[in-house]
């Protein structure tokens, strides 16, 4: 097994006025070319948007970008005819494709927009750009890893899915968890982010916002405290 360890402490920041972020691979004015990228993920943003404020109208092509709000509401609008708002607890796909533009603004006057933008690269090029979103509470368990993202052919018709061999879990735990984690593949890695909590992997502890890429593995342990938010990433690596 093979381990990378991403401490919250060294994730790239910025912060515009009206956008407080942080970066787990390069991106904008962080640059670290040993953190281009993880397999086939290419983003993991963690942003603090100020009341009213967001990002204007911008284009993507060939990616697939997933938004998880952590509190707060984002209104999205975009050229596929798209608009609406996205709350705390729901979560947005949007394959760019063939290429999509849209805006993504904090839709409350008053309160601060949290959230995180992942992006991982399609494994079809061109496609037709297509949007999805869903509540996450209700595909939860408690105490358990669930996949809200699957691969296309993979997810059944109201599924969360991506053009690509990726999956993503979330778990909320209330109490101290023991898990094996097994990957789809030989040839994917997973991305390990707490959320909020801590866990253990291999004797090392990963605290809130801390992250381990791990690969070159079938599966692992890992050990989830009580009052834990996790977040694994699953791609292909190799």
């Amino acid at each position: 097994m093979k381990t990378v360890l991403h401490p919250n402490s060294t994730r790239g920041k910025a912060n515009f006025g009206w956008l407080n972020a942080r970066y787990s691979f390069s991106f904008a004015n962080f640059y670290d070319p040993n953190r281009l990228q993880f397999g086939a993920l290419r983003v993991l943003n963690d942003d603090i948007v100020s009341p009213a404020m967001g990002f204007s109208k911008h284009p993507h092509d060939n990616m697939e970008i997933i938004t998880i709000p952590q509190s707060g509401s984002l209104k999205h609008k975009d050229s596929m005819g798209n608009e609406g708002i996205v709350e705390s607890g729901d979560i947005q796909v949007m394959s760019a494709g063939s290429g999509v533009e849209h805006s993504e603004v904090n839709a409350n006057a008053n309160e601060e927009l949290s959230l995180f933008q992942i992006w991982i690269f399609s494994n079809e090029r061109n496609v037709t750009p297509r949007y999805d979103q869903k509540k996450i509470k209700p595909l939860l368990t408690k105490n358990m890893l669930t996949a809200v993202v699957k691969p296309k052919d993979k997810a059944t018709e109201d599924e969360i899915w991506i053009h690509q061999d990726a999956y993503i879990y979330l778990g909320n735990f209330n109490q101290k968890t023991n898990t094996t984690v097994s990957l789809k593949s030989k040839a994917h890695g997973a991305y390990v982010f707490v959320i909020n909590g801590s866990v253990e992997i291999n004797d090392q502890k990963l605290d809130k916002r801390d992250a381990m890429g791990i690969w070159d593995v079938e599966s692992f342990e890992i050990s989830i405290n009580k009052d834990t938010d996790l977040m694994i990433i699953e791609v292909p690596f190799n």
